[in-house]
């Protein structure tokens, strides 16, 4: 079974509320065993539009990876992301070779 992925690249307009997203994220990530493999490092844009944070979390499988965003812990904390951050969010199905 392949792994499912958050891709997600955003600027952070209010980086205490955008804390408080950190915090409310913790429980849905913990339910759904997210993983993060990228988590805001140094990044270098060399083609297309970028944002200044990137996140890449893996979950064991594209139905969690679903599933997590689908949630309804994952939907109260994106509410509070949404006033604090903007940006994009994919889930993509890994390859499995």
């Amino acid at each position: 079974m392949a792994k499912g992925y958050w891709i997600v690249n955003n600027v952070v307009n209010d980086a205490e509320t955008y804390k408080s997203y950190q915090a409310a994220n913790a429980a849905p990530f913990a339910e759904y065993n997210a993983k993060f493999l990228v988590r805001a490092g140094t990044q270098q844009g060399r083609e297309g539009q970028t944002f200044p944070r990137s996140v890449i979390i893996e979950f064991a499988s594209y139905e969690d990876a679903i599933a997590c965003y689908e949630s309804e812990s994952y939907a109260a904390a994106k509410a509070v992301r949404d006033t604090a951050a903007q940006g994009t969010l994919i889930i993509v199905e890994g390859y499995d070779s």
